[in-house]
């Protein structure tokens, strides 16, 4: 029924989404051990930046529709239960105490897109399929869609993917924010891999960078006077770890 693999690539740690029946798509259990992984990767300090990928070059297509219930009760505690651990994993890899980023190759739909707007960074392949598809499928979006993708791509795009069922490739999302760049489908992982390795070389920087990058960039976002205070006391924190190191 699929997994999440982990591996520690020096300080860089790797989530690979294998469920290649389906795409790569999600089951619930998948949700509960990405969430347990990203605990172990935040006790390990020594890891200073993840990536998120697919297995097969497929980033991922969505929840495993194998274990949907159409027409069940989704109020009833075990259907609640089983999508909520979905739920959780995307915004359990958005906590993740270092920078993150997805490196996005097949297709991203639905919760598959929902996990890599989770990351704090996105590289695509050019030819990648990125579409939110809940309405094409009759369903509202969910797992917090609409928050994270304006957040990253703005309303208009939101609202095409969100509301039109646009569907858009990896060279369109470079373009409208919604990704850092696109590249030929056999580079995506490796930069990723690079882009996370410059983190990783200074785990302690990199986290506390992070934490001050979200709460500064939101959502929601702080104002400019405020973001100078808050971040004041961390810079001057790493300025004088410079100076002893």
């Amino acid at each position: 029924m699929g997994q999440i693999t982990l591996e520690k690539q020096g300080g860089v740690a790797v989530f690979t989404v294998d469920n290649p029946d389906v795409k790569n798509g999600l089951t619930p259990e998948m949700g509960l051990q990405l969430s347990a992984l990203c605990d172990e990767v935040d006790a390990d300090r020594a890891v200073g930046a993840a990536v998120v990928r697919g297995a097969g070059g497929m980033f991922c297509s969505g929840a495993d529709r194998r274990r949907w219930n159409p027409g069940a009760d989704q109020a009833e505690d075990q259907n609640y239960k089983e999508l909520g651990a979905v739920y959780t994993a995307f915004k359990r890899v958005g906590s993740l105490s270092m920078p993150t980023i997805a490196a996005v190759r097949g297709a991203a739909v639905g919760a598959g897109i929902n996990l890599a707007l989770a990351t704090d960074l996105r590289v695509v392949a050019e030819n990648a399929r990125l579409l939110a598809g809940f309405l094409r499928i009759g369903l509202h979006p969910g797992g917090g869609y609409f928050t994270i993708s304006s957040r990253t791509a703005g309303r208009e795009a939101t609202a095409a993917m969100g509301l039109f069922s646009e569907e858009i490739d990896g060279v369109r999302a470079a373009e409208i924010g919604l990704a850092w760049k696109a590249v030929p489908d056999d580079q995506v992982e490796d930069l990723a891999l690079e882009l996370a390795g410059r983190a990783a070389k200074d785990p302690e920087l990199a986290r506390e960078a992070v934490r001050s990058f979200r709460t500064e960039a939101g959502p929601p976002g702080i104002g400019w006077d405020a973001g100078l205070h808050f971040e004041r006391a961390t810079q001057m924190w790493s300025m004088r770890r410079r100076e002893t190191a």
